[in-house]
């Protein structure tokens, strides 16, 4: 009997199948290892097959919807919900191949090899970076033991890799100190590396050229942004997409009664970083040019800096989806009103 949609449980080797008919009766169960799924899945007719948007999703949806396949990708906690009893692999299969056909099921867009090659420069351009602070906090906090403690900011690296390369120190120390500032140095030049391929993705990107054009936004956000969010019209709104990236209250309402509380933090935690990040460098521009950011200047007399800096990003992300749905650049409020 032919299966109409399967629920497809993607893991390291061992994948679970569950497929039902239009009638929605099971006809197929089983499992297949890593090499079988392309062979296994080249004989079946054209169908809908659900998986979970984790590890490996997009290349596994690319490879399938190559064999005429439909494919679509799920967030794992919608998925939960439909997961009957106890977690196994068939249990959740049969949750995917159910929560896939649901109307109201919200889908996460395939990305292709280019848009998942950008963002993997982000990735490893965060992970330097979280070593280079590991490294710096290492240095500080062993020449701090013998009472050697150093500015904040790059003024005080440049000070602390002096007192390591100078004489100061005694020599097992300054032996094992030096393997760090050594790993600090590559760790500076590769990054630089990186940062000059971002930059190059920006300037072949029109896209991302017009997002740099939001205040706050800058080269690191606009491409960030252009290689996660493929489809603005994905997103209804420019409140989905703020929502999405986890930039809205979170609602705890009943019986008519509306309760707030902190953003979400659901959705893209590296978006939402550069976002309430680029929020901060508004903040600073703002309390020296305060003509040119009225509305932060009233937030900022009622409200503490980081709640301004999350409200920024939210409205930053709201920009962001117009510029990317409308496709044009960003215009500040004093050039459409004279417009």
């Amino acid at each position: 009997m032919q299966a109409s949609t399967i629920g497809l449980d993607i893991a390291k080797n061992v994948f679970q199948l569950h497929g039902v008919d239009a009638a929605g009766k099971t006809v197929i169960t089983k499992q297949l290892r890593r090499g079988q799924v392309i062979s296994f899945f080249e004989k079946l007719p054209p169908c809908l097959i659900g998986m979970e948007a984790c590890a490996t999703a997009h290349h596994w949806a690319r490879e399938l919807t190559k064999l005429g396949h439909t494919v679509r990708l799920m967030p794992a906690s919608y998925v939960k919900a439909y997961v009957k009893r106890s977690k196994n692999d068939a249990a959740d299969a049969a949750a995917i191949c159910e929560a896939v056909t649901r109307p109201s099921m919200r889908f996460v867009a395939v990305k292709t090899i280019d848009q998942q090659a950008a963002l993997t420069l982000h990735r490893c351009r965060d992970l330097l970076i979280r070593q280079r602070t590991q490294l710096i906090n290492a240095l500080r906090a062993h020449l701090a033991e013998l009472g050697m403690v150093a500015a904040t900011g790059k003024a005080g690296v440049d000070h602390v890799v002096a007192i390591v390369t100078g004489t100061q120190l005694p020599a097992p120390m300054k032996q094992a100190l030096q393997a760090l500032v050594k790993q600090l140095a590559a760790l500076q030049e590769q990054i630089g590396e990186l940062e000059r391929s971002i930059h190059a993705q920006h300037r072949a990107s029109d896209r991302s050229r017009r997002l740099e054009t939001i205040p706050g936004i800058g080269v690191i956000g606009a491409t960030a942004i252009d290689a996660t969010v493929i489809d603005p019209s994905a997103f209804k709104s420019g409140r989905e997409l703020a929502a999405w990236i986890g930039l809205v209250p979170r609602q705890n309402s009943t019986g008519g009664k509306e309760r707030l509380g902190g953003i979400s933090k659901q959705g893209d935690r590296y978006l939402r970083r550069l976002l309430v990040a680029g929020g901060m460098s508004v903040i600073r521009h703002a309390r020296t040019h305060p003509d040119k950011h009225p509305w932060v200047i009233k937030l900022l007399a009622k409200k503490p800096a980081k709640v301004v800096a999350v409200a920024l990003a939210n409205k930053m992300a709201r920009i962001a989806w117009a510029v990317l749905a409308k496709g044009e650049s960003y215009r500040a409020p004093a050039l459409v009103a004279a417009a």
